[in-house]
């Protein structure tokens, strides 16, 4: 008896002991460098993130909704930047002004802040306590503001967004031949190689902060991107390289040295959400998860993803251009433009959710009943096209 009443006692101190030891997280801080490529990595001079990579749990793709930003349209009444910033502060698929966003769940009650060198990310700055969008700062002006809002705020909320390198990469993707890094974003020493490896410099600045100021051991950091980048540059709608960015999580209760195969830009919310004891902003057929597999109290073998945001992009990539070859069909046989006439209304049943119906979307009910609504209209266009015209 005395024996069973000394090994329960040892397991509850063992237990008490772990708990004890487990530093709960205080604050998450996203921090975005716009543009990041998933090859940068291996292919700029990011010290300072390759490092960081052992610290923390990576994933080396990881997708974003395609970085679309119509300027006509219900989407551009109600949203200044491209599709995945919506996203990403709602956690759904199905957009809304309605939707509450993932610094409302703090605020005004707790302190949350946004800094970024552009006036473009204006409409995700609803809900911020701290809101700084100044065209005129530097990326090291962002780090410098940053650093000032956590030491004086001390936000349990933070977006962190280093705008320069994506906008190297557009200059680029306009660049002409005569110079020598047309549309390579990746020639040595190009604007987006200076850039990165600069960002990456800021990236180290503030993590250096971080951890002097003892702040580190109870901060999550995520490290990633809105979009992607395009080997030519910019994002490109239709080019995998845009789709996918880099994402690193690291700090409190973070497994050191793990990777991921698989994240999606819907469940970075929820996870920040989950991470700081919250429910996520969103609550629909759209919504992310909470990811717990970066946790080094998580069995990272139990990760799963359905990657609905890698197969929606492919099927809206697929759809554009099989509609594109219709059109161009449709010069020598006039059923071809009827077809097309006829996808954007219900004569096919339900319609093809594409890029310009993102409002549109929560008409499909689930994430899941989309894809599939999609998968059957490819068929149909595909068999359409193959020469059967029933």
């Amino acid at each position: 008896m005395k024996k069973n009443v000394f090994i329960i006692l040892l397991a509850l101190s063992v237990c008490l002991i772990a708990q004890a030891q487990q530093i709960p997280v205080k604050r998450v801080v996203l921090f975005m460098i716009d543009g990041f490529s998933w090859e940068a990595p291996t292919k700029a001079n990011m010290k300072v993130f390759n490092s960081l990579i052992k610290e923390g749990t990576y994933v080396q793709k990881s997708y974003v909704i395609l970085p679309h930003h119509p300027t006509v349209g219900d989407y551009s009444l109600y949203n200044s930047c491209s599709f995945p910033n919506p996203v990403l502060h709602q956690g759904t698929l199905f957009l809304s002004p309605k939707n509450k966003m993932i610094q409302e769940l703090f605020s005004p009650k707790q302190q949350t802040a946004l800094i970024v060198n552009t006036v473009d990310y204006r409409t995700i700055g609803r809900g911020f306590s701290t809101a700084v969008l100044d065209d005129t700062f530097s990326d090291e002006d962002v780090v410098d503001c940053a650093i000032r809002v956590l030491q004086d705020q001390q936000p349990v909320f933070m977006r962190v967004h280093l705008q320069r390198t994506g906008q190297r990469g557009y200059a680029i993707s306009q660049s002409t031949s005569d110079i020598p890094y047309c549309r390579n974003i990746f020639y040595p020493n190009s604007p987006y190689i200076q850039c990165i490896d600069s960002a990456d410099v800021q990236l180290g600045r503030f993590i250096d902060f971080l951890k002097k100021s003892k702040m580190f051991d109870d901060t999550v950091v995520i490290i990633t991107s809105d979009h992607g980048q395009s080997k030519i540059g910019w994002h490109p709608l239709f080019d995998e390289d845009s789709w996918c960015t880099p994402i690193l999580f690291l700090g409190a209760g973070i497994a050191k040295g793990r990777e991921l195969p698989y994240f999606e830009q819907t469940d970075i919310a929820p996870t920040i959400a989950g991470l700081l004891g919250k429910i996520g902003p969103s609550d629909n057929g759209a919504a992310g998860v909470f990811v717990k597999s970066m946790l080094k109290s998580e069995d990272p073998a139990s990760f799963h993803s359905p990657r609905y945001l890698k197969r929606l992009n492919e099927q809206i990539k697929e759809y554009n251009f099989l509609r594109a070859e219709m059109i161009l069909r449709s010069k020598t046989n006039s059923y071809y433009g009827n077809v097309v006439a006829l996808l954007e209304n219900r004569t096919f049943n339900e319609p093809f959710y594409h890029q310009d119906r993102v409002t549109d979307w929560y008409k499909a009910g689930t994430i899941k009943h989309m894809i599939e609504v999609n998968e059957q209209m490819l068929e149909k266009m595909r068999n359409i096209l193959s020469g059967n015209l029933n």
